[in-house]
């Protein structure tokens, strides 16, 4: 009943807001599945919530009826029924019988048949066909990108706004497509704990970032992440910790801060690259649970304090640190291939009180730093209100005082081979051209005057 699994996700997402790659762990564990129908249920699962747009407009299509009229139970069902016949390479006999099955156990009976007919309605035709169907009499190319990609259409919008800034427009369909692609599995060697070449047998260690390794193994049955010398991380958040060290200091390096510290996964990092030069890091959290999730990410790691504070506040204290490490609360528009459910939970309303935040701890992040010290402005988002409009309010607010460090520059001393184009000072990674959630990076110095 492995199926039943993918079911139990899609209703916990859906009735309490729960989040897929939180919960999945949990139920996987719960039903003792075999490391291979693990698998499949996180694709059955996650494939269904991240196709939901797309395939609600095929349900419907196949049904003749609006999706908000279907019981929910037969809804969640029909999506796994759906994504089965379309995009996972189960036969057309075993997809529909099990999907049947599915329903006679969890949604009303009088449903049960409705189901059977709409999935062999689905299974006539192939997902291109059912694409052109559904999308074929739309006028707005966005719009009719944004069902065939079940990508929000503001959040489509904001990619392709994100992607025109940097000369990259014509690859909206290669971002839409790797968002839509299940993420490999990275993880962080952390440096004087373990290297990459202890990884070699458990996947490749070409990518981004010189500490990252793509495996094929489950991260919990490797004896170095079990033991905390590595860590699971995308490789896109180690460049981000990567680039604020690599810049050069005029003034003594003794403190570092990160100051969004959880759940800890940058913080182990900055801690790991601080150690040979007995350089103290403050990871800061404002949330219980979280800091609880820092102090656990960052043993064995030995060189910091973990404190509990509103990181808005923590500049009150004065200028303390060299480097300020600021990975604001964002919208998360650049790890869609990782969270399936974030791009149904986001409005486009969100964005004005998070850009607030974002300059709120700012400001105070550039009073905890020391003159001649650095701070890099970091987002798992590309969308220009929360990357490069900060980056011309910080310009235009500080004006002599800071100076923008071209942070592709600097990363392209961390990597020759990521190619970034150092005629813009902020970086921008994506999905689709470093492999790495869509990270935004600006470096900045504060003057010694």
């Amino acid at each position: 009943m492995i199926r039943d699994v993918a079911y139990e996700l899609l209703l916990r997402v859906d009735q309490d807001d729960a989040y897929a790659n939180l919960v999945l762990p949990k139920l996987l564990s719960e039903s003792r599945v075999d490391s291979r129908d693990a698998g499949f249920i996180q694709e059955l699962g996650f494939g269904a919530i991240r196709n939901k747009r797309l395939y609600e407009l095929i349900i419907e299509s196949a049904s003749k009826r609006e999706v908000s009229a279907i019981e929910n139970e037969a809804r969640m069902v029909l999506l796994i029924g759906v994504h089965q016949l379309l995009a996972m390479r189960v036969p057309v006999h075993a997809a529909i019988n099990e999907t049947v099955n599915l329903a006679k156990r969890r949604a009303s009976k009088s449903a049960v048949g409705f189901v059977n007919a709409v999935l062999r309605r689905v299974s006539e035709k192939s997902r291109a066909e059912w694409i052109a169907v559904v999308t074929g009499g739309e006028m707005d190319r966005d719009q009719a990108l944004s069902d065939e990609y079940s990508h929000p259409l503001w959040i489509l919008k904001s990619l392709k706004a994100a992607l025109a800034a940097r000369g990259l427009e014509s690859t909206l369909i290669d971002l839409l497509k790797a968002d839509n692609t299940p993420a490999k599995v990275s993880i962080v060697a952390l440096p004087g704990f373990s290297k990459v070449e202890d990884f070699t047998e458990f996947g490749i260690t070409v990518g981004a970032s010189p500490f990252g390794v793509e495996i094929h193994e489950n991260p919990s049955n490797i004896e170095s992440v079990r033991r905390g010398f590595a860590r699971v991380q995308d490789q896109g958040s180690q460049l981000a910790v990567l680039a604020l060290t690599e810049v050069g200091l005029e003034i003594p390096d003794t403190q570092w801060l990160d100051v969004c510290a959880g759940p800890g996964g940058k913080a182990a990092l900055l801690a790991a690259l601080a150690r040979p030069g007995k350089i103290s890091l403050t990871a800061n959290e404002i949330s219980d649970h979280r800091a609880k999730l820092v102090q656990a990410a960052l043993e064995p790691i030995t060189n910091i304090v973990v404190v509990r504070s509103d990181g808005r506040e923590i500049g009150e204290q004065g200028a303390r640190f060299s480097r300020v490490l600021l990975d604001a609360p964002c919208t998360g528009l650049g790890a869609l291939r990782r969270r399936p459910e974030a791009r149904w939970r986001k409005q486009p309303e969100d964005i004005k009180d998070l850009s607030k935040l974002q300059r709120e701890l700012f400001e105070s992040c550039w009073k905890s730093l020391l003159p001649g010290g650095v701070l890099a402005y970091v987002t798992c988002s590309p969308h220009i209100s929360e990357t490069t409009n900060q980056v011309a309010w910080a310009l235009s607010r500080y004006g002599s005082k800071i100076e923008l460090i071209n942070a592709n520059l600097t990363l392209n001393a961390v990597n020759k081979d990521l190619g970034l184009d150092e005629g813009f000072l902020t970086a921008q990674l994506w999905p689709h051209t470093t492999g790495t959630d869509a990270m935004f990076i600006a470096l900045f110095r504060k003057s010694l005057n």
